[in-house]
């Protein structure tokens, strides 16, 4: 048999009508015990308008457990059906007695299913289960017409024996409800919901049997599909009379019913209805509220796939939310929209309740963000601007914790809050006074959206405000002015800040001894520190060099470190004063120690702290200072910006190769040429290691700085290879001193072994104006050579024809003196 699930519903019952009319036929058409077949198919044709009904109501009627009844059906009708084929039926009275039970069992089966339908389906599948159970077959007698009167008076005389049948069933009922196993719990269920539905039992009965405690009490213990049938039950006991919820109103039942929401789809969604029927007593609002983990497993079910259980438990929710304390523990549940409510329209007391314990809840950043979309920042805000000091107070605190995730920063910007909050904070009043910390803290959030910088004041405000406030709110202040000067668009802002004195007062916050303002503090002067003027270092003064390079070697934060080696890498590198002081300060080591313990690392912060040292080394590898050289070689300052080379940070690599290209434009000045007839170094033995080929003289890592011997071309031509094109124009400038004039063809050939001529091409192609133009005047060099002209030459002429045609103007005259070094200019003409 096809399962009774895959099948559609109208089309199962259009296959029972069917089923039972062929079983109709077959009875009134058999040749044996003629007269009881064809008072068995008197029954079995009133089955088709039944199935005909349930087939036009489909979507109302289809549910599990009507598809169990169907199938029930469908087993015995197709047992008739072999009944009444079998060739043994003439000695099967009794068989036929049975299938008509078991037709009305199946039919007692949907009755119970099918709560929703009309009375009249009601009566005359009532009165059909009826007959069907009661029914007894005998071979001379007979339903038709023609026995109208004797079978009425049959009908008639057995009236007496029905009703007594009935009043044994009723007390079968109670009696297996109360102490039957789950089989029999289960019929007497049956049996109870068609006695319930018949109206054959009172609320007198019900009462005196004490039916619906047995039901709860049993509903803690029983089998699965007992709690579904015990919970439809008690629905419709529920639905009949207003006494009977009453009783089941008591906390222990309604706890029993909350743990029904842990269980299956059916079983939790038939609870939650009942719930929902017995929550117009306030009673049970009350109680409900109370009951552990009711109202998280309610809003589970709002959330959940199952629409006509979350349409019940938002109903419920909805019913329970007229208490606050409710409200609030459907807030902690994630369901948040009862609490907004309150904020909204509730009393000044109520809405004070709901943003005081907003601002306590541990929210997830989901949490915060749904809570700005269901409009909780929006009131909030009308708290803080109109309330009393107390709904001040809770409002802030609230928006406080709200303000956490970007989402809601937007929000608070377009409430029109910043203006407000700053006037907050320049005032004396002192009842006010408990509300700059949390406004404060605001502030700085909001300071994370660029949005802020409409108003070009607010950094200046917040700047005059730093020396009179708390070291809290100095903390929060200091962080919204880094968010605000952080931000691209806010240069403006940031030369304003400078103009107005902004390091100067910042200065004295580097000497604190709390370290989230000094933290604060120093990260706010390197932002500013960027295209410092050159008399700063007079402004500085030694004594905050001094306390910025201490920080440096012993913080023991590396964001601070960071800072501190940011704000000295901005320091102008032509201020001969600065680099005196940090000779003395002696830094070179602090720098050296700095990045050799955090280079193998590669978190945020560790970044920036290797970019900055990597900054601070261009000063000191300035190539107009050949014995500052000299000091950083001696430090052991070039394998650290070898290893630089391969760091994650496209800034530190082009840092690094920036001070490589510094150290060896000296090179050739520093080499001694094997020619040399010099006295001083004629009497020095030179290592046959120490000849550099490119150089064509004695080459030491750490006094002639000499890329070869240093092992640092491979690395260089790696950062060309690979896919960022951030260092490509200082690894070019390194690569650019090996094709000097004295020496170019080694170079050459140095830069062709480590297969640096395609990766040269590479960066013509694809990258910046400067590098471009220095991969122009690298591969002028290259191409003179036969060799290479003829084995790279048509791959550059390729890229160089591309950048002529669309490159930019100014590499014009450049590219077009190589393609005719390529002798390909005139026959190209027509691209110039």
């Amino acid at each position: 048999m096809e399962n009774v699930e895959s099948r559609s519903f109208s089309g199962l019952m259009s296959e029972l009508i069917a089923l039972a009319d062929e079983v109709v036929s077959l009875a009134k058409d058999s040749d044996t015990e003629r007269e009881i077949f064809t008072q068995f198919a008197v029954h079995v044709e009133k089955f088709s308008p039944i199935f005909n009904e349930l087939r036009e109501k489909d979507k109302f009627m289809d549910s599990p457990a009507i598809r169990k009844a169907v199938e029930s059906f469908e087993r015995e009708l197709k047992r008739c059906k072999a009944l009444i084929e079998s060739p043994y039926s003439s000695t099967s009275v009794s068989h036929v007695e049975e299938t008509s039970h078991e037709l009305g069992r199946s039919l007692g089966l949907l009755l119970f299913a099918s709560l929703d339908v009309s009375t009249s389906f009601k009566e005359i599948s009532g009165d059909l289960h009826k007959a069907l159970m009661n029914v007894k077959f005998s071979s001379n007698s007979s339903p038709t017409s023609s026995r109208g009167s004797e079978f009425a008076s049959e009908l008639k005389g057995v009236g007496e024996i029905i009703e007594k049948r009935i009043s044994l069933d009723v007390d079968d009922v109670v009696l297996q409800l109360k102490y039957g196993n789950d089989e029999e719990f289960k019929f007497a269920l049956w049996g109870l919901n068609e006695l319930i539905g018949s109206q054959k039992v009172s609320n007198e009965l019900i009462n005196e049997e004490g039916i619906i405690p047995i039901l709860f009490n049993r509903l803690g213990s029983s089998k699965p599909y007992n709690r579904l049938a015990t919970i439809q039950v008690l629905r419709r006991m529920a639905w009949k009379n207003a006494d009977n919820k009453e009783k089941m109103a008591d906390v222990g039942y309604l706890s029993i019913l909350v743990k029904s929401l842990t269980r299956d789809v059916e079983e939790r969604g038939e609870a939650v209805g009942l719930l929902l029927d017995l929550s117009d007593l306030i009673a049970v609002r009350r109680r409900m509220g109370r009951i552990q983990g009711c109202i998280v497993l309610l809003v589970a079910m709002l959330n959940g796939d199952d629409p006509v259980a979350s349409r019940n438990a938002g109903k419920l929710l909805s019913t329970l939310s007229s208490n606050t304390q409710n409200a609030l523990h459907m807030a902690e549940a994630g369901y948040f929209k009862p609490l907004v409510q309150y904020l909204k329209e509730g009393s000044d007391m109520s809405k004070i309740l709901m943003a005081t314990a907003l601002s306590r809840m541990e929210l997830t950043d989901q949490f915060r963000a749904s809570l700005g979309e269901d409009g909780a920042v929006e009131p909030l805000v009308t708290m803080f601007n109109a309330g009393k000091l107390e709904s001040k107070l809770s409002a802030l605190s609230a928006l406080q914790n709200l303000s956490i995730v970007t989402e809601n920063i937007q929000r608070l910007i377009s409430s029109g809050i910043v203006v407000p909050l700053l006037q907050l904070l320049f005032s004396v009043t002192s009842v006010l006074m408990t509300l700059r910390e949390p406004a404060s803290a605001i502030l700085a959030r909001i300071a994370q959206s660029e949005s802020i910088l409409f108003n070009q004041d607010v950094a200046l405000q917040m700047l005059s405000l730093l020396n009179l406030c708390s070291p809290v709110i100095q903390c929060h202040l200091l962080q919204a002015l880094n968010n605000i000067a952080a931000h691209s668009s806010a240069a403006k802002v940031r030369r304003k800040m400078k103009e107005n004195g902004a390091i100067q007062l910042l200065l004295p916050f580097i000497k604190e001894n709390n370290s989230k303002i000094r933290s604060s503090a120093l990260n706010l002067i390197y932002t500013l520190s960027k295209d410092l003027p050159e008399e700063l270092t007079e402004q500085l003064g030694e004594t905050n060099i001094s306390c910025i390079v201490n920080i440096a070697s012993s913080s023991t934060s590396e964001d601070e470190k960071a800072a501190a080696l940011g704000f000295l890498s901005n320091l102008p590198i032509s201020d001969k004063k600065a680099t005196d002081i940090l000779k003395r300060e002696n830094l070179l080591p602090i720098l050296i120690s700095i990045i050799s313990s955090s280079v193998a690392t590669s978190t945020p912060t560790t970044c920036w702290l290797v970019e900055s040292v990597a900054g601070v080394l261009i000063r000191f590898t300035n190539p107009s200072d050949k014995k500052l050289q000299l000091l950083s070689a001696e430090h052991g300052v070039i394998p650290l910006l070898l290893k630089l080379l391969s760091s994650e940070s496209p800034v530190a690599k082009y840092r690094a190769a920036t001070s490589l290209a510094q150290l060896s434009q000296n090179t050739l000045s520093l080499r001694k040429s094997r020619k040399s007839r010099n006295s001083m170094w004629s009497c020095v033995p030179h290592s046959g290691d120490a000849y550099c080929e490119v150089h064509d003289g004695y080459c030491y890592v750490n006094s002639t700085f000499c890329l070869v011997k240093a092992g640092a071309i491979s690395p260089l031509v790696k950062i060309l290879e690979g896919k960022d094109r951030q260092a490509d124009e200082a690894v070019l400038s390194a690569l650019a001193n090996l094709l000097q004039d004295e020496i170019w063809e080694n170079g050459t050939n140095c830069i062709a072994k480590t297969a640096g001529i395609q990766a040269i091409i590479k960066v013509l192609e694809s990258g910046s104006v400067k590098a471009q133009e220095k991969a122009v005047w690298i591969l002028e060099r290259i191409l003179k050579v036969d060799e290479y002209r003829v084995k790279y030459g048509e791959s550059a002429q390729i890229v160089l024809i591309d950048v002529a045609q669309n490159g930019d103007p100014r590499l014009k005259p450049t590219v077009a003196k190589l393609l005719a070094q390529l002798e390909l200019l005139q026959i190209q003409s027509s691209y110039f």
